[in-house]
Formats: C-alpha cells, structure tokens, sequence
C-alpha cells in the first residue's frame, strides 16, 4: 500500500510490485469507473499519496473508441460527466486531462507517457466488462507502481472470500459483515484540505499527440460526436449524463418518488423508480452519497441497525418500508452482482449458471417453440408482444426499462429462441448495445436471473423453462399498471 491515508486498506489492491517513484513528477489517477470527483476512495487514496510524497495530482479520464458497443450513447453520456469534471476543476491545482479517442488504437501508449513521470499511479478497481483485462495490463506494462482502489459499494469486494447461490444468503451475509465497515465512508470532497502543490503542465509531447477533448465535443455539439468511428446507430438518450446531472436525478428520487417506491416501484404508470442505475454504472454518482443522503433525509444512525442477522428483506435497516425497499435494490442485489464478478472467472458465460438450472434448460432444449425470433426482430421491436415490443423500444429510445418488464423481457426471449445459450446471447446483445447499465455486474444479474441465477427450481415444471421460474405477458398485464406505459412505447407511438 502506497500511503497510510482515510481510506480502508481492504479497498486497495496492490496491481503490480513496481515500487514507488519519489522523485516522480506527479501522482496520476486514472479514472476509469468512478467517474466523478465526489465520495470516491480512489481519488482520495490518489490525494493521500500526493500529499504524502508533496507532488502534485494529474487526472487522466480517457475514453476509448474502439470498446465494445461503442456509440453516440454512450460516449455522450461518458462526455458529458468529463465536461462536469473540466468545470470543476480548470481553476484548481489538479490537472485534468479529458482524452476521447479519435481513432481505435489513437490513445495507446498515453497512460504509460503519463506513468513515465509519475511517483505512482492509482486506478478503479471494477469486476465488470473488460476493465479488470484493462487493469491487468497496465500494471504488467507500467514501470512505476499501480494500485486499484475499490469504490463500488458499502461492502468492499474483498470483505467476503467466496459467491453466494441465492440474494438470501448474501443478505445474512451482509448484515453480519456490513456494520463493521459504515463508519468508513468516503470523504465527500476529497479534493478539499491542504492544498495539493501545482498546477501544472503537462509534457509537451503528450499535449500534441494526445490533445485534450476538444470544447465542442464537451459541450455536446452532435457534428463532433459524428466524426468519430463508433455506432451512429444508438442515439444519445433524452437526458445527460454526468455526476451533476446524477445528483439532480437522486434529489428528485428523494424527493417525489422514494416515498412511494415500495408501494408503485413495480408499476411503469407510477413511475416511481430511482432512474439511477445509469449513473451507477458509470460512476458519476456512488452508491455511498446515495447513501448518505438517504440517510440525512431518514433521520438515521447506526444505532437503528438490528442486531439480528436472519437474512431478512425488512427490518435490518431500521428505516421506512420504502428506504429499505429501495436499499434491498441499491445494496443486496447490485452488490450480490460485484460479490460473483470479483470472485468468478467468467461470470458472463452460460455455464456460470447453478447447476440445476443448466441441467432443467438442457433437458429443455429441445422442446418445440410457438414462436422463434432472430437477433434483427428482437432489435426492432416485430414480435408478436405488444408488451414485449414496447419494452424493446424503451431499451432503444431511454437506454433502460421499467425494472418490472426486463424481466419479462428476459423471461420472452428464453421463450422465443433457439435455446437457452442463444437467448443468453440476444438478451447480453441488447442489453449491451442498448441500456446505459449494461455491461454492469448489476445487469448481468438481471439477465442471468432469468435462467435461474439467484432463484430456485420452480413446479409445475414447463416446457422451454423447465422449473426455472415462468413469467407471461398476460398475468404481467393483470399485476401491473400499464395504460400510460403502453400509449408511450406501444405501436402507435412508434409510427408517429
């Protein structure tokens, strides 16, 4: 560990053995999951480094253009959080240096010109996508050291040593192991103390071959975005991305709809969800500020926690219904999904499945369909569902759907493909291409719940599904509110 600071040493991970430089210039930051500058451990281990060794802090926020499902939306939204950064931070004695590639393969070698002249380098330490590969690399390539810093969630990745088969287990789990470490929250401005020696600038070398993101690229001019080499196809959604943008969204979660989210979360008329997981996915707002404020507004401490670890959906927290509702959601099932990616070697694939479950979708495989689609139908939406197809056209408009109906979603596409290994195929297609939380850890608990991840063997046993938990259109449209939801996405809308 580089420096004795705030943050918990469970939360930092020693990437390579490259011992620190400090004669170095600089201690660079790499921010590539936390993507904000608030309730961040990262950036505050990067701020204690600095002031431990009296050297000044460089923040390199880059953007690749070549990653998977690149497109207009995402890159937007990824941009628009770097613009929020570049406000902040052009007057401080932090130097921030906003890269987005112009090219694939443009940006190589820019981390390491940085890490050249750096006493030490500190990056995010995130299971998801091909990020851990991304971190893996750089300590092997860096001559100085690398240390990832774990900012994902109340309990940190490496606090339980094994997976947990069912959201039951791991809820025992967390309220036994949770209490010990709620006294350390990240500091909510990290940046704010002694003042950090600088600014300063950057080589001149790294300026001319790895210039900064251009203004009208930060400022949201779409001629910018269209000249770089990503999906033109996917289309910035209707809202912006960005951590101040991600607080609004909070304060207006806590403000209009958290009171009702027990009660209407699972109705899409009642419109009563968070609409935060985009800005979790990105790290432009953290699940610990989601907490801290949702604390302030419940009145909370400690003291309300029960001490009773039975695994239970109510009462551990101590809260209203609807504030611990809402943290069975942001804490128990988002984290149940970072537990399995940092403790998997390919929690994306089909057979990280339970066994029973590949075992009932095997002995499934051949049972005839009623209906079969292909990729290009499922993406525009044609199936023979009206509910189906106006979840589809969420996904593609909004970059998200109503948490109810992917679910169901979920649940049709297993119906209506070839076999379980192809509907994993299509919903992780989708779901990436198109939801701003896709490629989440969160997210693949959401697609993998459907063959029976997290869940239990379901009777009467079905054909396709086999006893993996069934769902229909027709018993989802008796449960739930969806005349609003149905005017906005359903066919008609789609034609006008």
């Amino acid at each position: 560990m580089l420096a004795v600071g705030t943050v918990p040493p469970i939360r930092i991970r020693a990437v390579n053995r490259v011992a620190i430089r400090p004669e170095g210039r600089w201690v660079l930051y790499w921010m590539i999951a936390a993507r904000r500058l608030d309730r961040n451990f990262a950036l505050e281990h990067a701020v204690d480094v600095a002031r431990d060794l009296g050297r000044p802090l460089v923040i390199l926020e880059a953007l690749r253009a070549g990653y998977p499902y690149a497109s207009d939306r995402i890159h937007r939204f990824v941009i628009d959080g770097m613009a929020d950064h570049l406000r902040r931070l052009e007057r401080s004695r932090v130097r921030y240096h906003p890269y987005v590639e112009p090219r694939p393969g443009d940006g190589r070698g820019l981390l390491e010109a940085l890490a050249e002249h750096a006493a030490a380098v500190v990056t995010d330490d995130h299971p998801g996508f091909f990020v851990p590969r991304m971190v893996a690399s750089a300590g092997r390539k860096l001559s100085v050291r690398l240390e990832a810093v774990d900012s994902n969630g109340l309990l940190p990745m490496r606090a339980a040593d094994r997976t947990f088969p069912r959201a039951h287990s791991f809820r025992r789990f967390l309220q036994r192991e949770l209490p010990c470490h709620l006294g350390a929250l990240p500091r909510e401005h990290p940046l704010v103390g002694p003042p950090l020696p600088g600014p300063l600038a950057l080589p001149d070398a790294v300026e001319r071959r790895w210039p900064a993101a251009a203004p009208a690229l930060l400022a949201g001019d779409p001629g910018a975005l269209a000249a770089l080499p990503i999906d033109h196809d996917v289309a910035p959604v209707p809202y912006r991305g960005g951590p101040e943008a991600a607080r609004d969204a909070l304060e207006r979660f806590l403000a209009e709809r958290l009171q009702r989210y027990d009660e209407d979360r699972n109705h899409p008329d009642l419109d009563a969800t968070s609409g935060l997981s985009p800005y979790l996915h990105f790290g432009h707002l953290g699940t610990h500020e989601v907490f801290a404020r949702l604390v302030e507004r419940e009145g909370w401490s400690p003291a309300s926690l029960s001490s009773t670890a039975d695994g239970s959906r109510t009462g551990f927290w101590g809260m209203s219904r609807s504030a611990e509702a809402f943290l069975e959601e942001l804490v128990t099932w988002r984290e149940l999904g970072f537990n399995l990616c940092s403790h998997h070697d390919a929690p994306e694939t089909w057979r990280s499945l339970p066994d029973w479950a590949r075992r009932t979708l095997e002995e499934h495989a051949g049972d005839r369909r009623r209906h079969v689609y292909d990729l290009e139908t499922f993406r525009n939406a044609r199936t023979h569902d009206e509910l189906w197809n106006a979840a589809q056209r969420q996904l593609a408009r909004d970059g998200r759907i109503h948490n109810y109906l992917r679910m169901l979603w979920g649940k049709k596409i297993l119906e209506w493909t070839r076999s379980s290994e192809e509907a994993l195929e299509v919903m992780v297609h989708l779901n990436n291409k198109y939801a701003l939380d896709g490629r989440d850890p969160n997210s693949y608990s959401g697609i993998f719940w459907v063959l029976g991840r997290y869940d239990r063997a379901w009777g009467p046993e079905r054909p396709i599904y086999g006893k993996v938990r069934y769902m229909s259109s027709a018993s989802t449209r008796k449960k739930i509110r969806l005349k609003r939801y149905l005017e906005l996405f359903g066919a008609v809308s789609s034609r006008s």
